[in-house]
């Protein structure tokens, strides 16, 4: 379906609610607000198969955007606000982006990017940009022409590298209605539709959040959109706007926790049918806490933003098998040795999708060429293995894994075990050159408000992970800092760490 349809059906239902203050925007006003964003598109140029760059912070106009797009049949980028200069023309330049749409906010990167793309801005005042809002007020609110479904392309955090651009095929079907994969499995997995009132806490930009609250959308649901994540406002707006299903990542869970029991016990939560959790591995006893918080309403999914695959799994059949991320609902999962051949239950190995939803890296070849084995299946880089009832079990990333003295070390396990001391905010588990090993286990870790980053919270969380962990899998030195270099989604940018910590050496 699609939120022109609920315009027409139901045109005061609350498409967006804005967390901070209530403001409300109808399906009607959605509606009209994307049908004159696709109006300005072609008013400017824009062509079904063109792309349009979006960089602005999380407002209700972001849906209003991306959904003109989409009804005008355009891939829109949605980038980082966090792009410096020279990453954010990189991204303009690689997707051939024909208009940029952004705010105020974004107005000394804007300046360096006017030479590459024309630019449209919310609250232009005297930066000497166009105003985004005097030229959508200007449209007519009707619909376009020549309607046709588009679709997103978006970037990779570039955890390990470069962003690049993932390209699918528009849609075969033009219909701007037609139903999607994800559509059919937010409906079948988590209960999507009309009635519900679905948290966004995290930046539109990057897939989950942009994507599963356009399928609420595209159900009928309700948005609340949140400008940023806080633990405690995330909890007061479920009990404010009695949500019942919500889309978090593992950090998020741990700022939770981490909250005083008198501020956790504070929030009535209990309107919550559905909170799904992905993006970043989570630590067996952090997502445990929750289900024991929330009840069994974790649901947890595996996927990336190439779209090739995706497992679920419920809390109930979670805490039957702890550390799963379920069983294939899109494509087939198989685990694969470096030369391609898929491996018995139980062995640990890359994990492919064997999917009827090809992709390719856009400008990048190789990498495409890369990420495909002579099958034809595809992998996001993450290793794993399979149970005998078709449960992945995911170890790490094969680029983060530590090779020590001969011995192969996820530094997943050891972060899971770090992450949950009361004197630890945020920690990342890398492997540094070493003369005698090849490589050892440093912890960078980012300690609790108020904690001290000492000799004595080294040595203590030296003995935290003895307790739990073998000798060669504890950390040969703790480092401490103040903030670790996560991405708001959640993924940690190890390659910073590494690249950092390589430096040193060298120099």
């Amino acid at each position: 379906m699609h939120p022109s349809q609920h315009a027409a059906s139901h045109p005061h239902r609350p498409a967006i609610i804005a967390a901070a203050d209530g403001r409300v925007v109808s399906y009607d006003e959605l509606d009209r607000q994307s049908n004159r964003v696709a109006q300005l598109l072609r008013a400017r140029g824009l062509a079904a198969g063109d792309v349009v760059a979006i960089q602005m912070e999380n407002r209700p106009l972001y849906y209003a955007l991306t959904w003109g797009a989409q009804r005008a049949g355009l891939y829109f980028v949605c980038m980082s606000t966090r792009l410096t200069t020279a990453e954010s023309r990189y991204m303009i330049a690689d997707s051939g982006a024909g208009l940029l749409l952004t705010s105020a906010a974004m107005n000394d990167v804007a300046r360096d990017l006017a030479d590459l793309v024309p630019i449209l801005t919310v609250d232009a005042g005297d930066a000497g940009f166009d105003d985004l809002g005097a030229a959508l007020a200007a449209m007519p609110d009707t619909p376009i022409a020549d309607q046709r479904a588009g679709t997103d392309m978006l970037y990779s955090s570039g955890t390990t590298g470069r962003p690049k651009g993932i390209r699918v095929a528009l849609p075969d079907d033009p219909d701007i209605a037609a139903t999607t994969v994800l559509e059919m499995l937010a409906r079948g997995l988590y209960g999507f539709g009309e009635d519900m009132i679905y948290l966004s806490p995290s930046p539109l930009y990057h897939a989950a959040p942009l994507r599963w609250s356009m399928t609420v959308h595209r159900v009928g649901g309700t948005v609340v959109l949140m400008e940023h994540y806080d633990a405690e406002a995330a909890l007061a707006a479920i009990e404010r706007y009695r949500v019942t299903h919500a889309q978090f990542v593992p950090t998020h869970f741990v700022r939770m926790l981490k909250l005083p029991e008198a501020a956790r016990a504070r929030y009535d939560v209990t309107s919550m049918t559905c909170a799904i959790h992905a993006a970043a591995p989570c630590p067996i006893a952090v997502k445990r806490a929750m289900i024991d918080w929330w009840g069994p309403v974790i649901y947890e999914y595996y996927a990336g933003s190439e779209g090739n695959g995706m497992t679920a799994i419920s809390a109930p059949e979670w805490l039957e098998r702890p550390g799963s991320v379920g069983r294939a609902m899109h494509g087939i999962v198989h685990i694969c040795d470096d030369d391609g051949h898929e491996l018995p239950v139980g062995e640990t190995a890359l994990v492919y999708f064997e999917s009827p939803t090809p992709f390719a890296y856009h400008n990048d070849p190789e990498k495409t060429a890369q990420s495909q084995n002579a099958q034809g299946w595809s992998t996001l880089g993450d290793v794993g293995r399979l149970d005998a009832d078709g449960y992945l079990t995911l170890t790490d990333r094969k680029s983060y894994m530590i090779i020590s003295g001969g011995v192969n070390i996820y530094p997943r396990e050891i972060e899971d075990r770090i992450v949950i001391h009361p004197k630890v905010a945020d920690v990342a588990v890398i492997g540094i050159a070493d003369d005698d090993m090849g490589e050892k286990v440093i912890a960078v870790v980012e300690p609790a408000h108020g904690v001290a980053g000492d000799a004595a919270l080294a040595s203590e969380l030296d003995a935290w992970c003895r307790a739990e962990l073998a000798g060669f899998k504890v950390p040969r030195r703790f480092d401490f800092r103040a903030e670790l270099p996560r991405h708001p989604t959640g993924k940690l940018y190890k390659r910073v760490l590494v690249d950092e910590y390589r430096a040193r050496k060298t120099a």
